[in-house]
């Protein structure tokens, strides 16, 4: 609940912050803390590393002139703070739902919001972009990147610091480092950013270099000297397995500071601006500081559901069924107890994919690659290639990431690398850019791929058993959270390869109006909407599990379609492409659209907003009663209850 008096209520844009004394930003810091930790509770969000990032974002906004001077937040997961102060804070309980704000950065929000972004890795190539920019047109401003040390694993992230330090354009990059991304930071980068960070002699000698270069006499040859003095006492003072990257790459590098000190910061963001070409500003912050339970387990709170704000407890309904990846990760480690050659991959989502089950009962055979999904699916290639079983589970949204490697160095060498994609379809409050509704087109019309979706998670672990024993690439797509909470069989079998099954008995077949095909977990939409078209009315209709995109159910498909004339399938992706099209094409390919109606039910061609999953499916057609109308359409039947209320659209 928030307090009486909070200066937070009187902060509706960065300019106020510069006249607050030190112990109202420290008061503030509080509020901002007080009011994420609440804002939070209510329905999820990102919470660790946001708690970690307000003294660092006071700093920046006190420091710059935002949004004059862009501030270039990598992911988002770090700017919460500064949506509050930047004339959000009236509206922040609204956070990620339909209508309300992002929990991510998007530019259409605010001004203050200089770059979208909900993936990491992004900022420096954005950054340097608007500097580069900048410089061309004669203008003046500065051009703050903000990265946290886990997306500097990221690929794109280290690409951008080499092509930015062959520039030398004048450039702030602030790494935010708190130790971690989503799950534990790993690699060679990380192990030297945590040595600068630990080492005390260095940050006592970065003390006396920052005073040497304010007082150094004789203009700006004087203080090259002085800097070069610096370098190469700090290469003296750190082991030389070290090195010092960034500098040996055209950077000045500046830090490690504490990133919970506004004044040392906003006094460090000052002087930065008075150096010439690109800057890295090493910042140690503690991600979930001020909130007990986070600090505890920044992990298992940087992205949480609903909380007791009490006890940081995660609110979940009795008996609630078990997580899609969870059974996903239970499965992988079956089969891997069994077959030696299995590995697990992931792209700094252990937790999230639930490959941290693999990493505790079998370490020597999981492996995690930062933030980096290129080079995860390239990696399994290699693996392939050298007679393992490679599974890379990455979010339906992240392996977008990687879609060059998955065409180049997977598919067209035909080499077996299964790809679990968790989150596919709507993922819900965190929106446009996580939803998980292009994977199968992106897949689909790729040669040598194959393609399946489970209806529930039992099958899920039939579907991964199946994929681990076949050729070439295979991706099965499930959803965020929990399953349907089917009974799980003991014993796995092998789903016969472009199968799907018929939920209806075969002797209703022959007399039915209409099938319908549904793809994953829309199944279960497609079992409840069939029984309730024929007790409302008499339509007969063939409930599918089409189980495989690629290779579709070609027999199956026809067979149905010359019985009812008329089909709907309905997917939980986009239209454009998808399974939908996919019998589209097949029956353009047999002759077949002329005799036979079908209806493609899908997501439209849109970036689809952000808000609770039930919502948005409602509102795109993805619930058993859109399917029953369009079925009553097909049919041409008049829906008797609708008739009644003169729903005109409830006609044939």
């Amino acid at each position: 609940m928030k307090s009486v008096n909070r200066i937070l209520d009187t902060i509706d844009s960065p300019a106020q912050l510069k006249r607050l004394t030190p112990t109202e930003l420290e008061r503030l810091a509080a509020e901002i803390r007080q009011e994420i930790i609440e804002a939070v509770s209510l329905r999820g969000g990102h919470l660790a590393p946001n708690l970690g990032a307000v003294e660092l974002t006071l700093a920046l906004h006190i420091a710059f002139n935002a949004p004059h001077d862009l501030l270039v937040w990598d992911i988002g997961h770090q700017a919460y703070p500064h949506k509050l102060v930047t004339g959000r804070r009236d509206n922040f309980r609204s956070l990620k739902t339909l209508g309300g704000i992002s929990g991510y950065l998007r530019r259409a929000e605010s001004e203050y919001d200089a770059f979208g972004a909900s993936h990491a890795s992004t900022s420096i190539s954005a950054a340097l972009g608007m500097a580069v920019a900048r410089d061309l047109k004669g203008e003046d401003f500065n051009v703050v990147a903000i990265i946290g040390d886990g997306a500097l694993t990221g690929g794109m992230a280290l690409e951008a610091i080499n092509h930015a330090g062959s520039l030398h354009k004048r450039l702030i990059i602030v790494l935010n480092d708190n130790d971690k991304s989503i799950s534990d930071n790993v690699g060679a980068l990380h192990a030297y950013l945590s040595e600068l960070r630990e080492n005390a002699n260095v940050r006592r000698f970065k003390d006396a270099a920052s005073d040497t270069l304010d007082h150094a006499p004789g203009g700006s040859l004087a203080k090259q000297v002085a800097r070069r003095a610096a370098r190469s006492a700090k290469e003296f003072v750190l082991p030389s397995k070290s090195g010092v990257i960034f500098e040996e790459l055209g950077y000045t590098f500046l830090g490690p500071f504490d990133g919970h000190n506004v004044q040392q910061m906003v006094e460090v963001f000052k002087k930065a601006q008075q150096i010439e070409g690109p800057i890295i500003v090493q910042v140690a912050t503690q991600k979930g500081r001020g909130c007990d339970f986070a600090e505890a387990d920044p992990t298992k709170y940087h992205g949480p559901g609903a909380y007791d704000l009490a006890t940081g407890e995660l609110k979940k309904k009795p008996g609630e069924p078990p997580k899609y990846q969870n059974v996903f990760g239970e499965t992988l480690v079956e089969l891997a107890r069994r077959d030696k050659t299995i590995v697990g991959i992931t792209a700094a989502m252990s937790e999230g994919t639930s490959l941290n089950m693999l990493q505790k009962a079998i370490p020597e055979r999981f492996f995690d690659v930062g933030i980096a999904e290129q080079h995860a699916v390239t990696f399994a290639a290699g693996l392939a290639c050298g007679g393992m079983k490679p599974v890379a589970a990455i979010y339906s949204t992240f392996l977008q990431r990687a879609y060059d490697q998955v065409i180049h160095d997977v598919c067209v060498q035909n080499l077996h690398v299964v790809f679990p994609m968790d989150r596919a379809g709507l993922v819900g409050e965190d929106g446009h850019t996580q939803q998980g509704v292009f994977d199968i087109a992106m897949l689909r019309t790729l040669p040598n791929m194959t393609l399946m979706a489970p209806k529930d998670e039992n099958e899920l672990r039939h579907m991964l058993y199946t994929a681990l024993d076949l050729a070439g690439p295979v991706a099965l797509r499930y959803p965020r959270g929990g399953g349907l909470g089917v009974p799980m069989d003991a014993e796995l079998r092998k789903l016969p390869v472009g199968k799907g099954e018929v939920l209806t008995p075969e002797e209703d077949i022959a007399r039915s109006d209409v099938a319908i095909l549904g793809y994953g977990h829309m199944v279960a939409l497609v079992q409840q909407a069939t029984q309730e078209l024929l007790n409302e009315d008499g339509i007969r209709a063939v409930a599918v599990n089409a189980r495989w995109a690629k290779p579709l159910d070609e027999e199956l498909i026809v067979r149905l379609a010359k019985a009812t004339g008329r089909l709907i399938t309905i997917e939980d992706g986009v239209e454009s492409g998808g399974f939908g099209s996919a019998v589209l094409e097949l029956l353009n390919a047999r002759g077949l659209l002329g005799e036979v109606k079908l209806e493609i039910i899908g997501l439209p061609d849109k970036f689809i907003e952000h808000g609770a999953v039930a919502i948005l499916r409602e509102l795109y057609g993805l619930s058993s009663g859109h399917i029953k109308q369009v079925a009553r359409d097909l049919v041409g039947v008049r829906h008797a209850a609708s008739a009644t209320r003169g729903d005109a659209g409830a006609l044939a």
